[in-house]
Protein backbone atom coordinates (compact mmCIF):
# COMPACT_ATOMS: atom_id res chain seq x y z
CA UNK A 1 0.00 0.00 0.00
CA UNK A 2 3.02 2.58 0.96
CA UNK A 3 4.33 1.50 -1.68
CA UNK A 4 1.40 2.97 -4.18
CA UNK A 5 1.31 5.96 -2.34
CA UNK A 6 4.93 6.51 -3.08
CA UNK A 7 4.47 6.08 -6.47
CA UNK A 8 0.87 8.06 -6.70
CA UNK A 9 3.40 11.18 -5.05
CA UNK A 10 6.02 10.56 -7.45
CA UNK A 11 3.75 10.72 -10.61
CA UNK A 12 2.02 14.00 -9.03
CA UNK A 13 5.24 15.66 -8.65
CA UNK A 14 6.42 14.45 -11.94
CA UNK A 15 3.04 15.74 -13.33
CA UNK A 16 3.22 19.22 -11.98
CA UNK A 17 6.94 19.96 -12.67
CA UNK A 18 5.56 19.16 -16.61
CA UNK A 19 2.61 21.68 -15.86
CA UNK A 20 4.74 24.30 -14.24
CA UNK A 21 7.64 23.92 -17.49
CA UNK A 22 5.09 23.96 -19.94
CA UNK A 23 3.38 27.00 -18.18
CA UNK A 24 6.71 28.94 -17.72
CA UNK A 25 7.41 27.79 -22.00
CA UNK A 26 4.56 29.45 -22.64
CA UNK A 27 4.68 32.74 -21.08
CA UNK A 28 8.08 32.56 -22.61
CA UNK A 29 7.64 31.78 -26.39
CA UNK A 30 4.21 34.29 -26.09
CA UNK A 31 6.05 37.31 -26.97
CA UNK A 32 7.70 35.73 -30.12
CA UNK A 33 4.01 34.18 -31.39
CA UNK A 34 2.41 37.65 -30.72
CA UNK A 35 5.14 39.20 -32.63
CA UNK A 36 5.05 36.46 -35.90
CA UNK A 37 1.21 36.73 -35.96
CA UNK A 38 1.12 40.64 -35.66
CA UNK A 39 3.74 40.36 -38.61
CA UNK A 40 1.17 38.46 -40.87
CA UNK A 41 -1.65 40.39 -39.88
CA UNK A 42 -3.38 43.02 -42.32
CA UNK A 43 -2.77 46.47 -41.07
CA UNK A 44 -6.29 47.04 -40.02
CA UNK A 45 -6.85 43.76 -37.96
CA UNK A 46 -4.33 44.52 -35.72
CA UNK A 47 -5.85 47.18 -33.41
CA UNK A 48 -9.16 44.69 -33.44
CA UNK A 49 -8.60 43.75 -29.39
CA UNK A 50 -7.62 39.69 -30.00
CA UNK A 51 -4.43 38.75 -29.35
CA UNK A 52 -3.28 36.92 -31.82
CA UNK A 53 -4.68 38.26 -35.28
CA UNK A 54 -5.91 36.27 -38.05
CA UNK A 55 -3.33 36.18 -40.33
CA UNK A 56 -3.51 37.29 -43.70
CA UNK A 57 -1.49 36.85 -47.34
CA UNK A 58 -1.86 40.43 -48.47
CA UNK A 59 -1.06 42.00 -45.30
CA UNK A 60 2.35 39.35 -44.83
CA UNK A 61 3.03 40.51 -48.35
CA UNK A 62 3.03 44.21 -47.82
CA UNK A 63 4.45 43.68 -44.12
CA UNK A 64 7.52 41.86 -44.87
CA UNK A 65 7.90 43.91 -47.92
CA UNK A 66 8.20 47.25 -46.28
CA UNK A 67 10.42 45.76 -43.91
CA UNK A 68 13.30 44.61 -46.37
CA UNK A 69 12.72 48.00 -48.44
CA UNK A 70 12.84 50.42 -46.09
CA UNK A 71 16.04 49.75 -44.38
CA UNK A 72 18.90 47.19 -45.22
CA UNK A 73 17.77 44.39 -43.01
CA UNK A 74 20.17 42.03 -44.90
CA UNK A 75 23.02 44.45 -44.26
CA UNK A 76 22.46 44.72 -40.79
CA UNK A 77 22.19 40.69 -40.36
CA UNK A 78 25.47 40.42 -42.27
CA UNK A 79 27.48 43.12 -40.02
CA UNK A 80 26.00 40.55 -37.07
CA UNK A 81 27.18 37.02 -38.93
CA UNK A 82 30.76 39.21 -39.44
CA UNK A 83 30.76 40.67 -35.56
CA UNK A 84 29.83 37.76 -34.18
CA UNK A 85 32.11 35.75 -35.71
CA UNK A 86 35.28 37.34 -35.71
CA UNK A 87 34.54 38.02 -31.53
CA UNK A 88 33.82 34.32 -31.12
CA UNK A 89 36.87 33.31 -33.21
CA UNK A 90 39.33 35.60 -31.20
CA UNK A 91 37.33 34.91 -28.16
CA UNK A 92 38.73 31.65 -28.59
CA UNK A 93 42.04 32.07 -29.35
CA UNK A 94 42.32 33.79 -26.18
CA UNK A 95 40.68 32.09 -23.77
CA UNK A 96 41.93 28.80 -24.88
CA UNK A 97 45.55 29.01 -24.15
CA UNK A 98 44.54 31.16 -20.66
CA UNK A 99 42.26 28.43 -19.77
CA UNK A 100 44.91 25.78 -20.74
CA UNK A 101 47.37 27.87 -18.34
CA UNK A 102 45.21 28.07 -15.14
CA UNK A 103 44.29 24.88 -14.95
CA UNK A 104 47.38 22.68 -16.33
CA UNK A 105 50.51 25.32 -16.22
CA UNK A 106 51.92 25.77 -12.22
CA UNK A 107 53.06 29.23 -12.09
CA UNK A 108 52.85 31.51 -9.45
CA UNK A 109 50.47 34.34 -8.97
CA UNK A 110 47.58 32.04 -10.61
CA UNK A 111 45.73 31.79 -8.17
CA UNK A 112 45.39 35.82 -8.03
CA UNK A 113 44.56 35.40 -11.60
CA UNK A 114 42.15 33.49 -11.55
CA UNK A 115 40.55 35.31 -8.93
CA UNK A 116 40.65 38.40 -11.12
CA UNK A 117 39.36 36.32 -14.50
CA UNK A 118 36.38 35.78 -11.74
CA UNK A 119 35.84 39.43 -10.30
CA UNK A 120 36.08 40.81 -13.72
CA UNK A 121 32.62 38.25 -14.36
CA UNK A 122 31.06 40.79 -12.42
CA UNK A 123 32.00 43.95 -14.79
CA UNK A 124 29.20 44.85 -17.42
CA UNK A 125 30.77 46.85 -20.32
CA UNK A 126 28.68 50.03 -19.03
CA UNK A 127 31.86 50.51 -16.28
CA UNK A 128 34.40 50.62 -18.49
CA UNK A 129 32.68 52.10 -21.31
CA UNK A 130 33.62 55.37 -21.70
CA UNK A 131 37.55 55.31 -21.57
CA UNK A 132 36.76 52.30 -24.08
CA UNK A 133 34.77 55.10 -26.05
CA UNK A 134 37.61 57.60 -25.96
CA UNK A 135 40.34 55.20 -26.51
CA UNK A 136 38.65 53.68 -29.92
CA UNK A 137 37.69 57.27 -30.78
CA UNK A 138 41.29 58.78 -30.43
CA UNK A 139 42.41 55.17 -32.31
CA UNK A 140 39.73 56.65 -35.54
CA UNK A 141 38.00 53.36 -35.09
CA UNK A 142 34.67 54.86 -34.69
CA UNK A 143 31.90 53.23 -37.39
CA UNK A 144 34.09 50.50 -38.24
CA UNK A 145 34.24 46.37 -37.07
CA UNK A 146 37.35 47.00 -35.02
CA UNK A 147 34.88 49.16 -32.67
CA UNK A 148 32.24 46.40 -32.54
CA UNK A 149 34.95 43.95 -31.72
CA UNK A 150 37.77 44.49 -29.89
CA UNK A 151 36.79 45.77 -26.65
CA UNK A 152 34.98 41.50 -26.36
CA UNK A 153 38.31 40.12 -27.56
CA UNK A 154 38.88 39.03 -24.10
CA UNK A 155 35.96 36.77 -22.33
CA UNK A 156 36.01 36.33 -18.88
CA UNK A 157 33.65 33.87 -19.07
CA UNK A 158 35.36 31.63 -22.04
CA UNK A 159 38.71 31.82 -20.08
CA UNK A 160 36.58 30.27 -16.55
CA UNK A 161 34.26 28.01 -18.68
CA UNK A 162 37.63 26.53 -20.31
CA UNK A 163 39.56 26.33 -17.32
CA UNK A 164 36.73 24.66 -15.55
CA UNK A 165 36.56 21.93 -18.73
CA UNK A 166 40.44 21.92 -18.96
CA UNK A 167 40.58 20.80 -14.86
CA UNK A 168 39.54 17.24 -15.56
CA UNK A 169 41.88 16.49 -18.70
CA UNK A 170 44.09 13.84 -17.75
CA UNK A 171 48.09 14.54 -16.65
CA UNK A 172 49.25 11.66 -17.87
CA UNK A 173 48.00 12.51 -21.04
CA UNK A 174 49.69 15.64 -21.11
CA UNK A 175 52.68 14.56 -19.98
CA UNK A 176 53.28 11.70 -22.52
CA UNK A 177 52.50 14.28 -25.54
CA UNK A 178 55.79 16.84 -24.21
CA UNK A 179 57.67 13.81 -24.34
CA UNK A 180 56.33 13.17 -27.86
CA UNK A 181 58.03 16.81 -28.88
CA UNK A 182 54.22 18.84 -28.45
CA UNK A 183 54.89 22.66 -27.45
CA UNK A 184 52.23 23.78 -25.19
CA UNK A 185 50.26 25.80 -27.49
CA UNK A 186 50.66 22.53 -29.50
CA UNK A 187 48.90 20.62 -26.95
CA UNK A 188 46.27 23.39 -26.40
CA UNK A 189 45.11 22.96 -30.20
CA UNK A 190 45.74 19.26 -30.72
CA UNK A 191 44.56 17.60 -27.47
CA UNK A 192 42.69 20.23 -25.46
CA UNK A 193 40.56 22.32 -27.53
CA UNK A 194 39.37 19.13 -29.81
CA UNK A 195 38.47 17.41 -26.15
CA UNK A 196 36.63 20.77 -24.90
CA UNK A 197 34.39 20.37 -27.87
CA UNK A 198 30.89 20.65 -25.71
CA UNK A 199 32.57 23.34 -23.67
CA UNK A 200 33.22 24.78 -27.26
CA UNK A 201 30.17 24.50 -28.75
CA UNK A 202 28.14 25.95 -25.75
CA UNK A 203 30.29 29.33 -25.28
CA UNK A 204 29.60 29.82 -29.12
CA UNK A 205 26.05 29.67 -28.28
CA UNK A 206 26.18 32.24 -25.34
CA UNK A 207 28.27 34.42 -27.04
CA UNK A 208 26.67 34.38 -30.58
CA UNK A 209 23.32 35.33 -29.12
CA UNK A 210 24.72 37.78 -25.86
CA UNK A 211 26.56 39.72 -29.21
CA UNK A 212 23.40 39.40 -31.69
CA UNK A 213 21.02 40.82 -29.33
CA UNK A 214 23.94 43.75 -28.00
CA UNK A 215 22.18 47.05 -28.69
CA UNK A 216 24.39 49.03 -26.01
CA UNK A 217 27.80 49.05 -27.53
CA UNK A 218 26.98 49.32 -31.16
CA UNK A 219 24.84 52.30 -29.94
CA UNK A 220 27.87 53.75 -28.47
CA UNK A 221 29.99 53.58 -31.50
CA UNK A 222 28.43 53.33 -34.35
CA UNK A 223 26.39 55.89 -36.25
CA UNK A 224 26.95 55.10 -40.28
CA UNK A 225 23.66 53.04 -41.24
CA UNK A 226 25.69 50.55 -43.16
CA UNK A 227 27.83 49.58 -40.15
CA UNK A 228 24.49 48.86 -37.78
CA UNK A 229 23.88 45.68 -36.64
CA UNK A 230 20.50 44.12 -36.24
CA UNK A 231 19.06 45.42 -32.82
CA UNK A 232 20.47 48.91 -33.64
CA UNK A 233 19.47 48.60 -37.24
CA UNK A 234 15.83 47.48 -35.83
CA UNK A 235 16.09 50.58 -33.40
CA UNK A 236 16.69 52.75 -36.56
CA UNK A 237 13.87 50.50 -38.65
CA UNK A 238 11.32 51.64 -35.77
CA UNK A 239 12.49 55.51 -36.50
CA UNK A 240 12.05 55.54 -39.93
CA UNK A 241 9.12 57.61 -41.43
CA UNK A 242 8.08 54.69 -43.58
CA UNK A 243 7.64 52.61 -40.56
CA UNK A 244 6.41 54.96 -37.92
CA UNK A 245 2.89 54.01 -36.74
CA UNK A 246 3.21 50.43 -38.75
CA UNK A 247 3.23 47.83 -36.16
CA UNK A 248 3.10 45.21 -38.49
CA UNK A 249 6.09 46.18 -40.80
CA UNK A 250 7.91 46.32 -37.61
CA UNK A 251 7.08 43.30 -36.10
CA UNK A 252 7.97 41.72 -39.43
CA UNK A 253 11.37 43.56 -38.92
CA UNK A 254 11.90 41.89 -36.25
CA UNK A 255 10.86 38.43 -37.19
CA UNK A 256 13.75 38.55 -40.23
CA UNK A 257 16.19 39.52 -37.52
CA UNK A 258 15.24 37.07 -34.89
CA UNK A 259 14.84 33.98 -37.33
CA UNK A 260 18.79 33.14 -37.59
CA UNK A 261 19.36 33.40 -34.01
CA UNK A 262 16.60 30.97 -33.43
CA UNK A 263 16.99 28.38 -36.05
CA UNK A 264 21.23 28.51 -35.18
CA UNK A 265 20.09 27.92 -31.12
CA UNK A 266 17.39 24.98 -32.05
CA UNK A 267 20.62 23.27 -33.35
CA UNK A 268 23.00 23.83 -31.29
CA UNK A 269 21.00 23.70 -28.41
CA UNK A 270 21.98 20.26 -27.44
CA UNK A 271 25.86 21.03 -27.33
CA UNK A 272 24.98 23.92 -25.08
CA UNK A 273 22.80 21.89 -22.71
CA UNK A 274 25.75 18.92 -23.23
CA UNK A 275 28.99 21.42 -22.63
CA UNK A 276 27.12 22.74 -19.80
CA UNK A 277 26.09 19.96 -17.98
CA UNK A 278 29.18 18.05 -18.61
CA UNK A 279 31.25 20.54 -16.40
CA UNK A 280 28.45 20.44 -13.36
CA UNK A 281 29.17 16.53 -13.03
CA UNK A 282 32.87 17.13 -12.97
Amino acid sequence: MDEVRLEGASRLRHALSVLVLVLAAGLTLLPFVVMVAVSLAAPGTVYDGSLLPAPSWTGAFANYALAFSSQPLLRFMLNGVVVCGAILVLQILVAAPAGYALAKLPFRGRPLLFGAVVVSLLIPIQVPAIPLYLAIAQAGLLNTYAALVLPFVVSAFAIFLFRQFFLSYPDEVLDAARLDGFSELGIVWRLMLPAAWPAVAAFATISVIAHWNDLYWPLVVVTRTEMMTPPLGLLAFRASGETTGNVGALMAGGVIVTAPLVLGFLFFQRHLVRGLSVRARN
